[in-house]
């Protein structure tokens, strides 16, 4: 378990303690041991829902609002070029 806790840790560019090892460590145990119990649930003959309870579409239509104007909104960019937000490269 505590592999997989600096697996997990890495991966999210983390740094735990001991300590926190042990403590993340029993409580994802805690956290599979409960999927284990669900999984043990019979679901026969329950439809799959995405919410509990039902609902129905919740999106508003789309209007089409006039926008702020580029050159004000550029004029409070910390960086533009050719009518575009300018941003550091972050990519090699």
């Amino acid at each position: 378990m505590k592999m997989d806790i600096e697996k997990v840790a890495k991966l999210a560019r983390l740094e735990l303690t001991e300590e926190e090892k042990i403590t993340f460590g029993k409580q994802l145990e805690q956290i599979l041991n409960y999927m284990e119990q669900l999984n043990g649930i019979d679901t026969t003959g329950v439809e799959p829902t995405s919410h509990v309870i039902p609902i129905s579409n919740v999106f508003k239509e789309d209007e089409v609002k006039p926008s702020f104007p580029q050159k004000e909104v550029l004029a409070i960019a910390p960086d533009e070029e050719d009518g575009h937000f300018k941003v550091p490269k972050i990519i090699e």
